[in-house]
Formats: C-alpha cells, structure tokens, sequence
C-alpha cells in the first residue's frame, strides 16, 4: 500500500466516522470508518518505513565518483570511513 492510498482510506474513512449519519442494522458505519482510518494510518506508517528502500531518508550524502572512465559509482558516507 502506498502514502496515497494510506491518505486516500484516512479521508475516506474521516467521512464516514464524522460526517455521514445514517442508522443501519447489522453493521455501524462509524465503526468501519474508524477502521479505515486505522489500516490508512498503519499503512502510511509501513510505507514510511521503507521509504528507505525507494530513495526517501538518506542517512548521510551521496556523491559520485567520476573516475574518467565509463562507469561511475555512488559514494556514501558509509563507503568514506
């Protein structure tokens, strides 16, 4: 699940703990509202934590390392020590 879709079942889910009033039987609907907000916000926690993965959080600078000839490779703070 990505940060948009985690977004996107937090406001659904807001709307329909909040905003919508309607007495049903056999099930609440701000009951499933509530439960939309929590699986969009345990998502958006996941996602954030593997924003690493995908660019996102960089511990230290990257640079890169032209050495003159074709290839070219990406120095981190890590590789420097």
């Amino acid at each position: 699940m990505g940060i948009g879709t985690s977004i996107f079942l937090i406001a659904v889910g807001a709307i329909m703990t909040f905003a919508v009033e309607v007495t049903t039987e056999g099930f609440n609907i701000n009951t499933i509202g509530i439960i939309l907000m929590l699986v969009g916000g345990l998502g958006l926690i996941v996602s954030a934590m593997f924003w690493d993965s995908w660019g996102g959080f960089r511990r230290g600078d990257r640079t890169v390392a032209d050495d003159g000839t074709t290839t070219r490779r990406v120095v981190t703070t890590e590789d420097r020590v």
